[in-house]
């Protein structure tokens, strides 16, 4: 599992005092980084071989900006050129978001997966999350 302390800014508030529903989908993304990290550790754009082919958030309880937010990052199932990164978002002690973001290992230049190579997949399993594949 990977965590990710989140520090809510002001502006991430919608005209209700709450966490907007647009700003969960990039803290999820933000928490990521470490998995992006395995598939290309210098996080060079130019080069990038990932593509999110869905996305899938319940938000599941009101957030404020007042506190901080962990998100905890696990993977579920991994596939051939595709694999899930299962999120949830924490503040004081309850989940206020879940989701589950699909990625797929993706040649830009040939606008194509390609298989994930086995040693990234022997990295992404130490993060799974039990019965998730």
């Amino acid at each position: 599992m990977f965590t990710t302390q989140i520090e809510p800014r002001f502006s991430d508030t919608d005209a209700l005092g709450h966490i907007s529903n647009t700003t969960i989908p990039v803290w999820f993304e933000q928490a990521r980084t470490p998995i992006f990290q395995i598939f290309h550790p210098s996080l060079d754009i130019k080069t990038w071989p990932l593509i999110i082919a869905r996305l899938e958030i319940d938000l599941l309880a009101q957030s404020y900006w007042d506190k901080p937010v962990e998100v905890r990052t696990h993977i579920g199932k991994i596939g051939n050129s595709s694999f899930q990164a299962i999120q949830e978002a924490w503040q004081n002690g309850k989940v206020i978001a879940r989701g589950t973001t699909v990625l797929i290992h993706f040649d830009y230049e040939t606008e194509k997966s390609v298989p994930i190579p086995k040693a990234v997949k022997s990295e992404l399993a130490r993060h799974q999350v039990e019965n998730a594949g």
